[in-house]
């Protein structure tokens, strides 16, 4: 485009204004391309703290700051955009553990997921050589991998044999991939729980994507934590909004497009359950009749605890890592994701575990922990898994207990009181099976049948995680067709 072209576009925009509901990751990450492109924004956010699961607050004790939602993030951390942004500058600081994740059996030893690609060789023993063959060559191109995977699925590749290399591990099910890749229990329980992620039974088609994706970050950019906690994500972005002439207004909960101040510009990081109480006939019938047949996909239990100690684990390589997966042989965890998906609950359930006061100090008093924990639930359960998921913990770490000061119980109806995209406890923002995972939340994707309202939620491609990455591209896509009007 000719200079003077640009310049008309620059101008034109820098009249316009956006709002945008919610100040989640994606919410805030919307703001910030719009401000960018010159536009005044204004972000409206229902809690009195912004950050929608990126929040760090005092759950249990005094002191003691837990992450409301999200703990360990690699995709933060790998995000596309993220890493384009000064955010260090507004006090993020990335922590990385000595090992991204262990997996504790129970012979007393642990698998240890290491980010060097010789020491996680080692570590696997009989299966090193093909776990590295299968995650080096995409962890080696981590930023051209997240080009694709990460952005709007309906388009040309723009790296179509490496997408076709991670496909053919990544589109079937993770039991057919481990039992494929992989001799030994230990590594086929490892890649269980990295695709237990996906909240899909471990026979489902695309559950191994959840595994590959979740296993090459972990050698392409960590598991790491931010100091201070997920808030310190939120607060960044919020820093760097606010620089760019941003304004987040807390505490303001929108229950109608009536109260959006006028604006040319409406993005709203909400699940689509909340953009039909918002709708007030603004969207087409054909439109609402397909938000309404969005399915959400199953919820958590979530715990967070004030510790005295550090969980007593009996592999003593739990320690060396802030994520714990905790669920012992492969059979196991698809046992507990196959239980879910029937509307039950695993006598073992799968849980995971982070415990970030053993490399951030600042988070509890001097000599506490703070530990968070979570099992999948079917969607709204009101099944109480207190005493199974500690169960699950004390087999790996006995007297774990013990070192408990005290406890918060996050049951689905608890997160979703906290958070409303939390839809009956999804922290994903809906389903990710195959139904729905070329179209979400509808084949309109981030755009409504309003030519002036999009979509930027968890609930957009590429879904859940915090990396920002959904309300990017829709504020591109909202900025391409402002630009063209």
């Amino acid at each position: 485009m000719p200079q003077s072209s640009r310049d008309r576009v620059v101008k034109k925009l820098q009249r316009k204004k956006a709002c945008v509901i919610g100040a989640g990751p994606n919410g805030l990450a919307a703001a910030i391309v719009l401000a960018l492109a010159g536009l005044e924004v204004e972000v409206f956010e229902a809690e009195s703290q912004p950050g929608g699961a990126a929040r760090t607050m005092e759950l249990t004790l005094p002191g003691f700051h837990h992450d409301f939602g999200s703990a360990v993030h690699p995709m933060a951390a790998g995000s596309p955009f993220f890493t384009t942004l000064p955010l260090q500058d507004y006090g993020l600081e990335w922590i990385h553990s000595p090992a991204p994740l262990a997996h504790p059996m129970d012979d007393g030893t642990a698998v240890l997921l290491e980010r060097n690609f010789d020491d996680a060789e080692a570590a696997l023993g009989k299966d090193g050589a093909v776990w590295r063959g299968l995650m080096e060559p995409l962890a080696t191109q981590w930023e051209e991998l997240t080009e694709d995977i990460l952005r709007p699925l309906l388009g040309l590749p723009r790296h179509p044999i490496l997408l076709a290399r991670f496909g053919m591990d990544a589109l079937p099910s993770a039991n057919f991939v481990a039992r494929r890749r992989f001799r030994t229990e230990r590594a086929r329980a490892l890649f269980a729980g990295l695709a237990a992620h996906s909240f899909l039974r471990l026979d489902q088609p695309l559950s191994a994507s959840f595994g590959m994706v979740m296993a090459v970050s972990a050698h392409a950019v960590g598991w790491p934590i931010p100091r201070g906690g997920s808030q310190s994500i939120t607060n960044a972005l919020s820093g760097y909004l606010a620089a760019l002439g941003g304004r987040i207004h807390t505490s303001t909960r929108i229950e109608s497009f009536h109260q959006v101040p006028a604006c040319d510009l409406t993005l709203c990081d909400l699940t689509p359950r909340q953009l039909l109480h918002l709708s007030d006939e603004k969207f087409s019938a054909s439109y609402r009749s397909q938000l309404k047949e969005y399915r959400y996909g199953p919820g958590v239990f979530k715990m967070d605890y004030a510790l005295a100690s550090p969980i007593p684990w009996k592999a003593t390589d739990c320690l060396l890592a802030a994520t714990v997966h905790v669920g012992g042989t492969m059979q196991e965890i698809a046992a507990s994701e196959a239980a879910m998906s029937q509307g039950r609950i695993a006598e073992r359930p799968f849980v995971l575990v982070a415990q970030p006061t053993l490399f951030d100090s600042t988070r509890a008093p001097e000599g506490k922990h703070i530990a968070w924990a979570y099992c999948h639930v079917p969607n709204g359960s009101n099944v109480d898994c207190l005493e199974s998921l500690e169960n699950q913990i004390e087999r790996f770490a006995p007297g774990f207990r013990d070192c408990v000061l005290a406890r918060r119980v996050f049951a689905p109806a608890n997160l979703e009181a906290m958070d409303a995209n939390l839809v009956g406890g999804d922290i994903g923002g809906g389903s990710v099976d195959m139904r729905q995972f070329l179209f979400r939340p509808t084949w309109r994707q981030y755009s409504t049948s309003a030519n002036d309202v999009y979509l930027c939620s968890s609930s957009t491609p590429p879904g859940g995680a915090v990396h920002g990455m959904c309300g990017y591209n829709a504020a591109q896509m909202a900025l391409r067709r402002l630009k063209n009007n």
